[in-house]
């Protein structure tokens, strides 16, 4: 969270929580509608006191308005890779490293023909692993698919300590000859 943003976060929890304390205060019978009444025709009428809260009021109009419709988070950063810290320092380990690790262990299949691999973090920085691939016309899809999945995740986890949440495998198509037929 930006510093702006929690410093509009702060205003706006005072102005609510001095809201509340007045109604209640109101409703309980401690404060008399006459009294607010008088105090807010005071401050209106008085040229000074009604700029104050003129000003006020437009930052107060304006931030709601950055609040509700921009987002301040930086998705890009977060986009980038996975970021583990220790008593050591930080460490950032890229989409395309995990992508990488991810590609050496599938290209290990000799079923394996092509492989597009895209890698998905979650809010929690979970990592989803997306593997596309074309394979041969003798395999067996659902023994590949299991044993590239926990290898990838073995692999993932080895390289570096990240637990996977999925292994997500799209069988894309069977190999075809050279001169464009499956093989058969």
């Amino acid at each position: 969270m930006k510093k702006l943003d929690k410093v509009i976060l702060a205003l706006f929890s005072v102005i609510i929580f001095l809201q509340s304390i007045l109604i209640i205060c109101m409703i309980a019978g401690w404060v008399k509608m006459s009294t607010v009444t008088t105090f807010v025709t005071l401050a209106l009428t008085d040229f000074n006191t009604s700029k104050i809260i003129l000003v006020v009021a437009i930052i107060c109009l304006i931030a709601s308005i950055k609040c509700i419709f921009f987002d301040s988070s930086n998705q890009e950063k977060k986009a980038q890779g996975v970021l583990m810290q220790n008593d050591n320092g930080k460490l950032l380990i890229s989409k395309p490293t995990i992508e990488n690790i991810v590609s050496s262990v599938v290209k290990g299949f000799d079923s394996v023909e092509e492989v597009t691999v895209s890698t998905e973090l979650d809010h929690l920085n979970n990592v989803i692993i997306n593997v596309n691939l074309v394979v041969s016309k003798d395999v067996i899809i659902k023994e590949l698919t299991l044993n590239m999945q926990n290898k990838i995740k073995e692999a993932i986890k080895k390289t570096s300590d990240l637990e996977v949440k999925e292994v997500n495998v799209k069988i894309k198509n069977i190999a075809v000859e050279p001169n464009g037929k499956n093989i058969e």
